[in-house]
This record gives C-alpha cells, sequence and structure tokens, in this order.
C-alpha cells in the first residue's frame, strides 16, 4: 500500500513542505514519484519518518539523523534506544511540572509583597531545566549575539544569574496571568511586562525589531521552548509570541 505525500502530511502533522525538504536533502525520499510529479510512500517510509520524528523530539539535527539512519541495522534496537530516551525526557518534564508549580504556589502564598521572599530555597525554581541544547542551538544560529550573551554571564556577580533568571520566572506566570484574564497582547500592561522581558533580555544581547520578533517566533515554533512555556499555562508561548510582535512594530522598528 501506498500514501500520497498530502496523505502523509495528514496523517503525520508535517508539512508537505517539509516532506519535500527532506526529500531534497537525501533524509526521506518517497518511494516513488509519479508521471503527475506527486511524491508516493509506502509503510517502510512512515517507520522512518517516525524514527525521523522521534530524533528530532530528542534534539538531533537534520546531518545527525542522517547519519543514525545512515548507519542504523537493527531498527528495533534504534526504536528501543529512542524509548527509553522518551522516557528519560518525560520524567525531566514531569520535574519541570513540579518545579513551576512550587514557584506558583510560593508566588501565591507571597502575593502583596513587593520581592521574591517567599523563596525560599531559590535553586528549586530550576531543578528540571535543561540548558546545554538551547546553548549549541543560538551559538550556531546567532554566533555574534551568543559571544555576547556569555561575555555578559561571565561578567555576573555570584548570585547575580540566578536573581536574573528568577526575574524570568516570575514575569512568565505574570504574562500567564493576563492569557488567561483574557487580557489583549497590546494592553499597556501586557506591553509593560514585554518591556521588563525585553530589558532583562538586554542584559544578555540587543536584539533589534527583526531579531526580537524571530525569539518570539522561536519560542513559539520550538517544541522545547514551547514546552517550558506551556508547562505554566497551555498557549503562554504564542500569548507571548504575539505581545513581542506588538512590542517590536511599536518600540523596536
Amino acid at each position: 500500500m501506498a500514501w500520497s505525500i498530502a496523505e502523509v502530511a495528514r496523517m503525520s502533522g508535517v508539512t508537505s513542505r517539509t516532506l519535500r525538504h527532506y526529500d531534497e536533502i537525501g533524509l526521506l525520499p518517497p518511494a516513488w514519484t509519479g508521471s503527475n510529479g506527486h511524491r508516493y510512500y509506502q509503510e517502510a517510509d512512515l517507520l522512518r519518518l517516525q524514527q525521523i520524528l522521534l530524533m528530532r523530539e530528542l534534539d538531533l539535527g537534520l546531518r545527525e539523523i542522517q547519519a543514525v539512519l545512515d548507519s542504523q541495522v537493527d531498527r528495533l534496537a534504534a526504536l528501543r534506544e529512542h524509548h527509553r530516551r522518551l522516557l528519560a525526557e518525560r520524567d525531566r518534564l514531569e520535574t519541570l511540572a513540579r518545579t513551576v508549580g512550587r514557584t506558583i504556589t510560593d508566588l501565591e502564598e507571597g502575593r502583596g509583597t513587593s520581592d521574591m521572599a517567599t523563596i525560599n530555597r531559590p535553586e528549586n525554581l530550576f531543578e528540571g531545566f535543561e540548558t546545554s541544547h538551547h546553548d549549541d542551538e543560538a551559538r550556531e544560529r546567532w554566533p555574534e549575539q551568543w559571544e555576547q550573551s556569555r561575555r555578559a554571564i561571565a561578567g555576573m556577580a555570584p548570585g547575580e544569574l540566578e536573581q536574573w533568571q528568577r526575574e524570568a520566572t516570575a514575569q512568565m506566570i505574570r504574562m500567564a496571568e493576563f492569557m488567561v484574564a483574557g487580557t489583549p497582547v497590546s494592553d499597556p500592561a501586557v506591553q509593560a511586562e514585554v518591556d521588563t522581558h525585553y530589558r532583562n533580555l538586554c542584559r544578555m544581547w540587543t536584539p533589534c525589531a527583526a531579531a526580537y520578533k524571530g525569539l518570539g517566533q522561536t519560542y513559539a515554533d520550538d517544541p522545547r521552548f514551547r514546552a517550558n512555556f506551556d508547562s505554566i499555562a497551555v498557549g503562554l508561548a504564542a500569548y507571548q509570541r504575539d505581545a513581542m510582535a506588538v512590542y517590536a512594530d511599536a518600540r523596536l522598528s
């Protein structure tokens, strides 16, 4: 049995454009291409696509995935390894959910105070976060900004980075409250929070309007960033992106 590219796109959630790109780079060629130019896939191709998507979920780049697939002999053994890593990621996300839950409880209990004094153990704010893969991707995509950020972090006094991260977590929670209340992203109060986000970011690197909007889009598109936002409130990544776009157009253009 064979499936058209449109059918594969529908069942997998991968766009036809992405499937064509996978074909062009040799990662997932179709079983055959019809006289009408349409691509068709068979069961072996669907299994290969599943492996590609699994490895994308595990943060591998396309070239790494290609190398793994090319060297792969035992497909079942590879799936077992993917399964093991997915279970480990599930455990990490459960830890993240507990981390955010603790932070929300602490902030609710301390509402009305002028600082974060109710956070008795600040290190608990960051349990379960994995940052190394973000560092690698940022260095590849934005080398100049990554270097600027690296120098800024190196120059921070002890505890200053921890305070910066704590403020970022609190800011995400405040944005979630606006979203849940149905506040438009253009509302002055929301934009004031975005201004806080931008100014905190400028301590690391200073993005122009296009770069800031691009960062917001990354929050919404990249599964890892989106999971961090949506672990606080589902839809927060998209809400943050839209608010950042309004800010960039109004303040940075």
